[in-house]
């Protein structure tokens, strides 16, 4: 196991790159998990109504350019993909895998780099 540099106080310092390794399991964040040869599969069925847009729209954000993830949705998302259009126009083709009536199965591939996005600037 790993374990990230000591802080002064001899704690974990989560603010520093941990050590470098010899097996990054395919990706560059250093766990050391290995990367599947499948893509990523997000059930949202799973996730509290309150938070599932802002789940899913942060996994989509981890999605590299090529790259793709499979959402597993308890309806027809149509509400979903018309807010990932507008938010990032074009970013992702999108295919349906499955359609109900239990889960509709979505394959997501990032067809553009990820659009900067601005804050607007505290006007008060």
């Amino acid at each position: 196991m790993e374990h990230l540099p000591l802080a002064p106080d001899g704690h974990e310092d989560a603010t520093s790159p941990a050590a470098p390794s010899d097996d990054t399991g395919g990706h560059a964040c250093g766990c050391n998990e290995q990367v599947s040869d499948r893509y990523p599969e997000l059930d949202a069925r799973r996730v509290p109504h309150e938070i599932r847009h802002a789940a899913i729209l942060g996994a989509l954000d981890g999605v590299g350019l090529g790259d793709g993830m499979v959402l597993v949705a308890p309806h027809d998302p149509l509400p979903l993909l018309a807010q990932i259009e507008s938010r990032d126009p074009g970013a992702f083709t999108i295919e349906y895998l499955e359609r109900g009536p239990e889960a509709w199965r979505l394959l997501f591939l990032r067809a553009q780099p990820r659009s900067v996005q601005t804050v607007p600037a505290s006007t008060g």
